[in-house]
């Protein structure tokens, strides 16, 4: 498959080389390909809506203030777009989600692609995770959340290809748990000292 990442920052990064070492043919999608930071990358960098004009599915890594923009200069009618967004915002407490409750940046990204069959996923997962996951004691798992039910097996398999254990985790709006989460994993890893190595995973009885 034909893979647009869109953000070339660690996220990105690490899951270009998961995707590609899957078989996918993956591309960076970035404001400006000419730029020299991107002379680096270890797959092409264009400009995001020619990445996208190709790609057969999406994968969103941008930073929150970053993201309307990226997602409003695609046309990506008919495509896969995995969301690993976090509306993230320091707020008098400390971090917290600049949006939150009723509504999610998963379903704001929904909104921003019309047409597109969007999946938030992977925003429980930090980078330093995503690149090796069989490092860990317990394959990590992702949760999977969007409304689409026939792309939705397309959407779990692209995770599973990356070496996670996919999980559907129900409609978009679902998202707002899942954004949740990925605060609770900040705020262990960067507040309570557990540092970023670590990711959630699903247990199961002993039979």
């Amino acid at each position: 498959m034909k893979l647009a990442i869109i953000g070339a920052g660690s996220v990105g990064k690490a899951l270009a080389g998961r995707f590609a070492k899957a078989g996918h043919e993956v591309v960076f999608g970035v404001r400006d390909a000419a730029a020299s930071t991107h002379a680096g990358l270890p797959y092409p960098a264009r400009r995001t809506a020619d990445a996208a004009a190709t790609a057969d599915a999406i994968v969103l890594a941008t930073s929150w203030a970053g993201t309307e923009a990226a997602c409003r200069a695609m046309s990506l009618a008919g495509k896969i777009v995995l969301d690993c967004t976090n509306p993230l915002g320091m707020g008098p407490s400390g971090r917290e989600l600049a949006v939150a409750h009723t509504n999610s940046a998963g379903e704001k990204v929904a909104g921003w692609c019309p047409g597109a069959y969007v999946y938030k996923a992977f925003n429980t997962v930090p980078a330093e995770v995503m690149v090796a996951p069989e490092r860990m004691t317990v394959k990590p798992v992702v949760f999977v959340a969007g409304d689409d039910a026939a792309h939705k097996p397309a959407a779990l398999g692209l995770v599973e290809d990356t070496g996670f254990e996919a999980r559907d985790a129900g409609p978009i709006r679902n998202a707002r748990m899942l954004e949740y989460l990925a605060l609770l994993y900040l705020d262990l890893a960067m507040v309570r000292g557990m540092n970023r190595n670590f990711a959630f995973a699903l247990s199961w009885p002993k039979a």
